[in-house]
């Protein structure tokens, strides 16, 4: 007859306990996977694959009773871990569709609101197609392995342990925000700069030749320039998109 005891049935348990956790709070929070087109048991049975799959990798876990205080709040670390580093990936997204919904103001295209079904808000045309270029751009770097290899990284930066408030100590991500408007305007810069500069020329215009109807002309100038002003910047959004999500990846590393 086969018998075991408690002792044993956590010893199996634990090495893939705690990763799974953390894996399914990065599901729940992190961009393409946390959309709610994919079905919750996908990201279910993704989490269980990554966990046994990087096991290999991942240093020892402790072993804790469930029913202690202490396998409480390793429970509420891993969730806090995986909610921050789906959310760091999410600051990056959120920064390119900033600059998109500046880039849009520039042009006189903000009047033109979407329904985003993903995030059940309004938003405008350059911003969403901001937006799913850079889902794109994210499969086609293997952003997706960024961050399983980020989470791997996780457990050896902030091992389980009882203390999960210790990591919102270390990272702050409540400061991460202000990450959004840094990117976003560094990326709408260039877009921002040339329009800006276009509406000083139609000002000029408008005071050199009053009897000319500039409002007329004004937006289908400023609308064609920024269609071009995108053609032109678009292929050069990679680097920056790049070099920022590895840089808020490496802060669970």
């Amino acid at each position: 007859m086969l018998t075991f005891t408690e002792a044993q049935v956590m010893e199996w348990l634990t090495p893939l306990l705690w990763p799974f956790l953390r894996v399914l709070a990065m599901f729940t929070s992190a961009p393409v996977l946390s959309q709610r087109s994919v079905p919750v048991r996908v990201k279910v049975v993704l989490a269980f694959l990554i966990t046994v799959c990087a096991q290999a990798s991942l240093p020892a876990m402790p072993v804790v009773a469930l029913d202690s205080p202490v396998a409480v709040l390793m429970v509420v670390q891993q969730v806090l871990i995986g909610l921050s580093l789906g959310f760091a990936a999410r600051i990056v997204f959120a920064a390119i569709e900033f600059a998109g919904e500046l880039v849009g103001l520039q042009m006189g295209l903000n009047f033109a609101g979407f329904f985003d079904p993903a995030t059940m808000g309004q938003t405008t045309a350059v911003s969403r197609f901001y937006g799913t270029v850079v889902v794109l751009l994210f499969i086609i770097i293997n952003g997706h392995l960024l961050m399983i290899a980020a989470l791997t990284q996780s457990f050896v930066a902030f091992p389980v342990g009882p203390e999960p408030f210790e990591f919102l100590r270390q990272m702050q991500p409540h400061l991460w925000g202000a990450e959004i408007f840094k990117l976003g305007l560094w990326i709408a810069l260039p877009m921002v700069t040339m329009l800006l500069f276009v509406n000083l020329v139609l000002g000029v215009i408008s005071r050199v030749s009053q009897q000319m109807n500039i409002f007329a002309i004004g937006f289908p100038i400023t609308l064609s320039v920024g269609l071009i002003g995108v053609l032109l910047t678009l292929p050069m959004m990679q680097a920056p998109f790049t070099m920022a999500l590895e840089q808020m990846l490496a802060r669970f590393q």
